[in-house]
């Protein structure tokens, strides 16, 4: 049925627009995902989002303790309508919720921060099993529930004077060389075709004017 959809709302874009949905998907990944602990700004939490879809990370999970998330489109450039969007939000301390649900899911932990055995980041073993990479905020940096609860600790080398990165530099860095890595070894990194399927589904009804009334109309067809 999803097959059958898919082909349906396909008739209500471009042709240009179904294959670029189709290269993007080929590329899209959650055998790394991004966490963000407390990001206040918005042009570091757009500029994050923007690139973590620059890079093909599907999954941003959004942790709000004391900072609102929120989004500047300019700077975001749509990224946003693309990405999967976990919020953490409804206790006083929403960190404890994001670990338990990304370790429950198979993810390692992984602390950006200076540690005794922190792993600089050419050395990180990507090969190890997928992974979430968690950001703090520049002033605090990572709260100390993650820094105790995290399987590994990732570190930027720096030669400088200033003690970090601006955050979206962070993850930018981050992500460059990581996915990089990642896409040249031989592990299975890209999405089931279920996931591929339903994303394609998502992309295609955010994309599509009236998207609802037309799968009403679908779903009465086929009934």
């Amino acid at each position: 049925m999803k097959t059958e959809l898919i082909n349906y709302l396909s008739q209500f874009v471009t042709e240009n627009r179904i294959k670029q949905f189709d290269k993007v998907l080929q590329n899209r990944t959650r055998y790394v995902t991004v966490a963000l602990e407390n990001i206040y700004q918005p042009h570091n939490a757009s500029a994050v989002l923007r690139t973590c879809d620059c890079f093909g990370i599907q999954d941003i999970h959004i942790i709000e303790n004391y900072n609102a998330f929120i989004v500047d489109e300019a700077i975001a450039m749509g990224s946003s309508k693309w990405l999967t969007l976990y919020n953490y939000n409804t206790e006083e301390d929403n960190t404890p919720d994001a670990i338990k649900s990304l370790k429950n899911k198979g993810y390692r932990i992984i602390a950006t921060t200076p540690h005794t055995h922190e792993i600089e980041l050419e050395n990180f073993d990507v090969s190890k099993g997928k992974f979430v990479v968690f950001f703090g905020t520049e002033m605090h940096g990572l709260s100390d529930h993650i820094k105790q609860n995290a399987d590994e600790y990732l570190k930027i080398p720096m030669f400088g004077f200033t003690e970090s990165f601006n955050i979206s530099v962070s993850v930018a860095l981050v992500l460059h060389h990581l996915s990089h890595k990642m896409r040249n070894l031989s592990i299975n990194w890209q999405l089931e075709e279920e996931e591929i399927a339903n994303l394609k589904i998502e992309w295609l009804k955010k994309t599509i004017k009236k998207s609802d009334s037309i799968i009403k109309k679908f779903q009465k067809e086929n009934q």
